[in-house]
């Protein structure tokens, strides 16, 4: 058996990160799931065009997903930090680069790296 690819371990671990974040927010139903599975498909391509970019690309599925479903639902994940005001999402920062985090654009603070939303909304803090 051949070993993964590093293209195809980090479209994997792509995939695991935004949907541990989407079921923490309680939203990965199946027809959500199927963007996640989409924007895999499309960054397959970006990435075999720039395999330096295999380290952004779990920023840009999240990114991605986001789009979809802010275009299909609404925002998505909305910032647990900001307790007043109208609901908003968080950005994923960098917008292109390595170890991306969610970050709420308003109150300027990194929240929670991508794949780690259930820490942030309630779950157990990392160490």
């Amino acid at each position: 058996m051949d070993p993964v690819s590093p293209l195809e371990q980090a479209l994997h671990a792509a995939r695991a990160l935004v949907l541990a974040d989407l079921v923490a927010g309680d939203v990965a139903d199946a027809d959500v799931v199927s963007l996640v599975e989409d924007s895999v498909a499309q960054r397959r391509w970006w990435v075999e065009q720039w395999p330096d970019g295999a380290a952004y690309v779990a920023g840009l599925v999240a990114q991605d997903v986001q789009d979809a479903l802010l275009e299909r639902y609404g925002r998505w994940p909305l910032c647990p930090v900001c307790g007043s005001g109208d609901p908003h999402a968080l950005d994923v920062e960098p917008e292109l680069g390595p170890d991306p985090h969610w970050v709420c654009p308003k109150a300027g603070v990194k929240v929670a790296p991508v794949g780690t939303l259930a820490e942030a909304t309630g779950g157990e803090p990392s160490s």
